[in-house]
This record gives C-alpha cells, structure tokens and sequence, in this order.
C-alpha cells in the first residue's frame, strides 16, 4: 500500500517513479559497458554501408553526386542522432583513432570498435549486393568501387581522402568531444560535412574517407589493387585533424600545449 502511494506521488509530481530512479543510478553491466557499444557500432557501420552503397550502385544519371551525397550524409546524421548515446556513434576507423587520442574513449575498446567497424563495412556491403542487381553491382563507380585504376590517380586520391576525412574528424572532435564547442547539432553538422565532402570529391577518390566503407565494396567485387589508398588517406587525415585540435583548436583540457 506505502508503495502504491509512493508511485501515485511520483506520477502526480511528474517525476520518474522510484524504481526507474534506481535503476538509472545503478552501475552498468558488462554488456552496456562493452558489448552493446560494439553491437551499436557494427549495427550502425553496417547499415551507412549498406545504405552508401546502394546509393551509388543505383546512382541514376541526372542526379550525379547529389544522390550519394545526399544519401551518406543523411545516414550519417540520423545513425549518429539515434547511436550516439550507446557507442558514440563513430562507424569508422579514423574517428575511433582520433576520439581515443582526444581522450573520448578508453584504450581497451579501441581494437573492438574497430573490429566491429570493419565487420560491419562488409556485411553492409553484402546486403546491398543481394538488393541489387549483378549487372549494377558489377558496374558501379564511386566510393571506392574501383575509381582509382591507375598509377596516375593515387596522389590525388590519398591527399583527397587525407584532407577530407581531417575535416570531418575535426567536425566530429569539435561538435562532439572539445567542451568548448560541443553542440547539440553534431549529427547534423556531421552529415552536412560528409555532404559537402562528397559532392566536392566524390570523382576524385570516391570520397570513402573510412576504411570500413571502402573494405565492403573490395570484399564483395574483389578489387584489392589500391584499396590501401583508403587506409593511408584516412587514417592520414584523421591524425592531421588530431594534431590541430591537440594542439591549436582544443580547448584548455585538450590542448597539451599552449595552455
């Protein structure tokens, strides 16, 4: 009876019952901690690929850039809008690298996250392949679905994927990890990041700017020939983004210099 009356307060009163209360201030298990951000991070890796990928193998001609512009930078958002609170919401390699540098992540998780990634890159890529068809799959340009062919073209690709993932590392450090400008708007200056990144570069390189991004599409067609291009870049232009905000942009907690 003390308990039904207790509850009838607590609703009354518009606060959260007594029993919530409890279970938000108790410790987390070993699957919230470790396991169930894992999950979060394939899960949400998996379907930016799938939804990436698609994009581009089903890319209609008028639309050009816009279509996997709009199509990754719009995932991106809302992947990070919904997974933020569960893993961070990285989906990629370079951000995990950065984040754990920035002091956002514990070095014990980093391995994991980025075995998730990468496992998540290829079941996204896989799922596109059953949604589309053999002849759209086995042609597809873009996003690292064999755009670099040729000598010729690996400059430009590593300093396209190195300058564009530094600035959306630095987008995701600055939005999401530095106090000083952490905001509330983050997946949507992510996505809008990502957008623009794409529509500038997207003939380029493709414009992967993340390894497990670009690991689906080389396991389901089998072209390796410069596929790590899309390491070195990235991982290149996430420690750029790195440097800057240990460095110049972080704020007092994150800059080991010039305090």
């Amino acid at each position: 009876m003390a308990e039904e009356k207790l509850h009838l307060r607590d609703m009354e009163s518009g606060s959260a019952p007594a029993a919530e209360k409890r279970d938000a201030n108790r410790p987390l298990g070993t699957y919230e901690r470790v396991i169930q951000p894992c999950v979060a991070e394939l899960v949400g890796t998996a379907f930016f690929v799938f939804v990436g990928c698609v994009s581009v193998i089903e890319n209609v001609e008028v639309a050009g850039r816009l279509q996997p512009a709009l199509t990754h930078g719009l995932a991106v958002a809302v992947l990070v809008a919904c997974m933020a609170e569960v893993s961070g919401a990285h989906f990629n390699p370079p951000f995990t690298m950065a984040i754990y540098l920035c002091g956002g992540i514990q070095l014990k998780m980093v391995v994991p996250y980025i075995v998730s990634q990468l496992i998540g890159g290829v079941l996204g890529a896989a799922m596109s392949k059953v949604m589309t068809t053999a002849e759209h799959y086995a042609s597809a340009q873009g996003a690292a679905f064999a755009v670099v062919q040729s000598e010729e073209q690996v400059v430009a690709a590593i300093f396209g994927e190195a300058a564009m993932t530094c600035l959306v590392t630095m987008v995701v450090l600055m939005s999401a990890v530095n106090s000083k400008s952490k905001s509330p708007m983050a997946p949507f200056m992510i996505g809008c990041t990502v957008i623009v990144n794409i529509l500038a570069g997207a003939d380029v390189s493709g414009t992967c700017l993340n390894p497990a991004r670009a690991l689906g599409p080389a396991v389901m067609t089998g072209y390796w020939k410069f596929h790590w291009v899309y390491w070195l870049g990235p991982l290149s232009g996430g420690l750029l983004a790195t440097v800057l905000v240990r460095l110049l942009l972080g704020d007092h907690r994150l800059r080991i210099i010039l305090k």
